[in-house]
């Protein structure tokens, strides 16, 4: 009877479950607020942080899968501190609160994380060092003054055991040693015990007072420094492998930070290094087919932009383009002085990447090539809109852009398989190059030039790459 009681008190109790979401909110803008739920944030080997953010819009957007509406998108994403990459592992479509629409697992690349972007913000709030408990600041402390003072009793029983040895081996005054032995010492500094001065006859005048080898240590000639052990420290940060000694250097695409070098200043862009299907390439000697049309489905939109350091990146939303069955959304544009690609030899002054994402995490890069000639109202709009400063994302209440506008007339293309132009250089990415080039005046070339004189990355190995070339 006593268990069953017992029984169904338990049953009334409450499971225990994981801890509930704690969301904090780090960012809020027009239309959307963005948050991270600090009970997610796991730490992990090497540097990376998984945690779980979510965007809240204040208006529904309809899932073009579900054909449901959504007003909350959460993301479990896993972040690399040291090289700012991220990966999204998985995406919950939410009505509310609590009601899901859908929910997808994503096996995408690791990609460089953007300045001012919802991961750049979450990055920043997950790659803080944790901050130590007041308890824990004094437990350290308590152990340094603890090996501190284990130290100097070291020092002083060494101090006093050499001091005996001394006095040992000094045959000549084994009777005054026996006294001092027996004698209280003096408190006094530099002043012998009684029994010492009474059995030691007064010194000259003009002769020093005998110094203690306890309290006084001898003046003698410091010992020259020895030399570091083969392997030590020392030389390990002297002769260091090529990736510590880029350790504090960011890529760029000259100097020391340069494309040769890339793979030597962080690890994670071996591929950059040792990859086989890397790019730009020459394009050239293409096997000329009848290629599926590209549908665009560019719209109107505001924009984001920003000068990153490295180029001119733009943000639009609510674009996309469908190749073979998939749709891949325009994430972000940016632009290259000059053209990365090469065409039978031949490179442009400039070029635009467009770089889509498909729901798997598969990237699709279309490339406009940028020839000289009349000035181009789309570029134009953006070279007004440029921030003043770098890394300083600017949102422009008034212009709205298509990307429509930049494509050329003529969508015919070339298209091979390859990766990212910049660190970490991952590879599987489809790359959609435009055969008709687009112009923009020498003025609008020159705009760019001031900022970015080259940010091409060289001409890689086409290693027999099939490539194709609409006909």
């Amino acid at each position: 009877m006593r268990l069953l009681t017992i029984a169904a008190l338990l049953a009334t109790l409450p499971w225990c479950a994981a801890a509930a979401p704690t969301w904090q909110t780090i960012s809020s803008e027009p239309g959307k607020r963005i948050e991270l739920d600090r009970t997610s944030i796991k730490r992990e080997d090497g540097g990376k942080v998984q945690a779980q953010g979510r965007v809240i819009l204040e208006k529904e957007i309809v899932d073009a899968k579900s054909g449901a509406g959504y007003r909350v998108i959460e993301a479990i994403t896993r972040y690399d501190c040291g090289s700012r990459n991220a990966s999204t592992i998985k995406r919950i479509y939410k009505k509310n609160e609590s009601e899901v629409v859908r929910e997808e697992e994503i096996k995408g690349a690791e990609l460089p994380v953007r300045t001012g972007t919802l991961d750049d913000k979450v990055l920043r709030e997950v790659c803080r060092p944790a901050k130590e408990s007041v308890t824990e600041v004094a437990q350290k402390a308590n152990e340094a003054t603890s090996q501190l003072k284990e130290a100097n009793e070291a020092m002083i029983k060494k101090d006093l055991a050499k001091s005996g040895a001394m006095k040992a081996s000094d045959t000549s005054h084994a009777p005054a040693a026996k006294a001092e032995q027996a004698a209280p010492i003096s408190i006094k500094p530099n002043l012998k015990p009684p029994a010492e001065a009474a059995h030691e006859p007064a010194p000259p005048k003009a002769a020093p007072p005998k110094a203690s080898h306890v309290v006084v240590h001898s003046s003698s000639p410091a010992k020259p420094a020895k030399q570091a052990k083969t392997g030590g420290y020392m030389l390990e940060l002297a002769h260091s492998e090529p990736a510590l000694q880029h350790a504090h250097i960011h890529w760029s695409y000259d100097g020391e930070g340069g494309p040769d070098n890339w793979a030597k200043i962080d690890p994670k862009n071996k591929t950059c290094a040792i990859g086989q299907r890397q790019s730009p390439i020459d394009i050239k000697e293409g096997i000329k087919v009848d290629l599926e049309q590209i549908k665009f489905s560019y719209r109107p939109s505001t924009f984001r932009i920003i000068d990153n350091g490295h180029t001119v990146q733009v943000a639009v939303g609510d674009s996309s383009i469908s190749l073979t069955g998939k749709t891949y959304e325009l994430v972000q544009f940016h632009f290259h002085r000059p053209s990365e690609e090469k065409v039978n030899g031949q490179r442009f002054d400039m070029v635009v990447h467009l770089v889509h994402k498909s729901d798997e995490g598969q990237l699709a890069v279309v490339a406009v090539l940028l020839e000289r000639g009349s000035e181009n109202p789309f570029i134009q709009t953006l070279w007004n809109n440029m921030p003043l400063e770098k890394n300083v994302e600017v949102s422009p209440p008034g212009p709205v852009i298509n990307p429509a506008n930049l494509l050329p007339s003529d969508q015919n293309y070339y298209t091979y398989m390859g990766s990212l132009t910049t660190p970490p250089c991952t590879e599987g990415v489809l790359w959609l190059v435009m055969k008709q080039p687009v112009q923009v005046s020498p003025e609008q070339i020159n705009i760019f030039s001031r900022l970015y004189r080259n940010n091409a990355r060289p001409i890689q190995p086409a290693s027999s790459r099939m490539i194709k070339e609409g006909r």
